[in-house]
């Protein structure tokens, strides 16, 4: 019996081919700088001119690329921000929030402390035209630049290599880099760098849906649950990237990202029969006003739990229907490039964000209530229980800074049967992981980080005396609400995304009490005056997120 042929007829008949981009953007508007005019020049390539890009172009566009994102945020953005403090709908703590996001601002555009202590994985896409020439090591090129500013410049080193399945080391360079290069275009070669900071990142989800949901009604109720799950742990306000299909379960999830960068917004508003991906500007409204009346706000309650908000439509298989959220945070981390035969080009950022800052600095946030963090805990607990939840409070005194790897250490201790050490239980607690200290500076960027990470520590650590009062970003587990009710214990929630602020007015000393070998993750003390802070979880069981269905 004979086989069939692999390869049907070509006699038959079939259309003419056309191709449509399933995302066909429209005209770059992007605002660039030059960064330099070396390493690119033009030449004949049987007939044609081919643009010659050398590896030392790609490394400095990239240390560049990473430097800047650290430091300089888009006008846009800040645009944003200020336009918070000039809403009459927006909260107090909405308030409070931005004018602290704008001072941070201000202090990372002096380009010494990052805006964010977490100062992010890179990521780099690169879109190769057909007529660049480079010599082929373009990750390497890439991920050496991204490397060199992550070396010279005061960020953090927060990438860690598997040794082996249950040992991690830090990789102490902030690589791997992701690198992506596609083949479009050309007589360019275009990039997208991001930092990615692992907070916004684990607020990534792709939901596995089934066509049964593509009602309006049925769709905008899906999308309002899933949203409520993002929480405030990423630093709201977000820029939110909701995408509803997708050839694949993966490009659902890089285009939420491509989104929410606003990398995606010259793409059209309307579908066609050619299966392009499009933005539906209306549902984009509809998302951002059901988060303004979520009642969430800018992490502590109000109006602003996202700046914007972008919705993706995507093709889809028949049978699937991926779904995808994700954000980008308060730290809005990423930059466009492009190397031309005119040279090397990196977008303009805000240099001069002090020009967003209100004239007069205006009493936000309501009653402020001070607490002398050098008494004994007995009376700061004492003083904090006076007081209801969403209370904005002002530190002075000492904390002990430990997270995630400083907590199994600790808890390893008990296990042994030994106790907590005097330090953990006679002061607050503050979840966070410094980036590197400047030249006369006493501390490096300096803001908290996810709190629900520790979430599991805290009814053991608690009933041995530590972790009485916490300080850290985002909504936590109903068993810390349990433990703190149990135990009479607090937490705090600080000001996520806000780090160079904390540093360069709060935070007075920083020295290492234990594990130094854990490197940012080792056991700190440090020094703070007037460090905000808003009671998040009392001592009677109270939880502000619980009230937002957060909790």
């Amino acid at each position: 019996m004979n086989a069939t042929s692999a390869f049907p007829d070509q006699q038959k008949p079939v259309p003419p081919y056309k191709h449509t981009p399933l995302f066909p953007l429209g005209a770059d508007t992007t605002p660039y700088k030059k960064v330099t005019s070396e390493g690119v020049r033009v030449e004949k390539v049987l007939g044609k001119d081919m643009l010659v890009v050398s590896r030392e172009a790609l490394r400095a566009l990239s240390e560049a690329a990473f430097g800047d994102i650290n430091h300089y945020l888009r006008p846009g953005h800040l645009k944003q921000l200020r336009s918070i403090l000039e809403d009459k709908e927006a909260s107090d703590n909405d308030k409070f929030v931005a004018f602290d996001f704008l001072k941070n601002a201000n202090i990372a555009a002096g380009g010494v402390l990052p805006m964010c202590q977490d100062t992010g994985t890179a990521i780099i896409m690169g879109k190769k035209g057909c007529n660049v020439i480079t010599d082929g090591g373009d990750e390497a090129a890439l991920s050496e630049g991204a490397r060199d500013a992550y070396l010279r410049r005061n960020l953090r080193y927060s990438q860690v290599a598997p040794l082996s399945m249950y040992e991690e080391k830090n990789t102490a360079n902030n690589m791997p880099a992701q690198c992506e290069i596609y083949a479009e275009g050309d007589d360019a070669y275009k990039f997208m760098f991001m930092a990615k900071g692992g907070g916004s990142a684990n607020k990534s989800f792709l939901f596995q849906a089934t066509p049964s949901v593509l009602t309006k009604d049925r769709l905008l109720a899906f999308l309002k649950e899933k949203v409520l799950t993002l929480g405030t742990a990423a630093c709201p306000p977000y820029h939110l990237a909701i995408v509803i299909g997708g050839t694949s379960a993966e490009l659902c999830m890089k285009t939420v990202k491509l989104a929410s960068a606003r990398y995606l917004d010259a793409l059209p508003t309307h579908g066609s029969a050619d299966g392009n991906a499009f933005r539906d500007l209306e549902m984009e409204q509809e998302i951002l006003k059901m988060t303004q009346s979520l009642g969430v706000g800018a992490q502590f309650g109000g109006k602003y739990f996202c700046h914007d908000v972008r919705v993706i439509r995507m093709p889809r298989h028949g049978a699937s229907l991926p779904i995808g959220l994700g954000v980008s945070c308060s730290a809005d981390r990423q930059v466009l490039g492009k190397i031309t035969k005119d040279g090397v080009y990196l977008e303009e950022l805000e240099h001069n964000p002090a020009q967003y800052l209100p004239a007069v600095e205006q009493s936000l946030g309501g009653e402020v209530v001070k607490i002398d963090l050098n008494k004994p805990m007995k009376e700061i607990l004492a003083t904090m229980s006076q007081y209801p939840i969403k209370t904005r409070v002002s530190m002075t005194g000492t904390m002990i800074v430990a997270r995630d790897s400083a907590h199994a250490k600790l808890r390893e201790r008990l296990e042994k049967g030994e106790p907590l050490p005097d330090y953990f239980k006679n002061h607050p607690v503050y979840y966070a992981g410094p980036a590197k200290t400047p030249d006369g500076y006493a501390s490096g960027a300096f803001g908290p980080t996810t709190a629900g990470r520790m979430d599991s520590f805290v009814d053991q650590f608690q009933a041995a005396g530590g972790s009485m009062v916490m300080v850290a970003k985002g909504n936590r587990a109903v068993a810390v609400r349990e433990a703190c009710k149990k135990h009479g214990g607090f937490y705090l929630g600080s000001i996520g995304g806000a780090a160079a602020n904390l540093a360069e007015h709060c935070i007075k000393k920083v020295e290492v009490v234990e594990y130094p070998e854990l490197g940012m993750e080792a056991i700190w003390r440090i020094e703070v005056v007037d460090f905000p802070a808003f009671i998040i979880i009392d001592d009677k069981g109270n939880d502000f997120f619980k009230e937002l269905n957060l909790g």
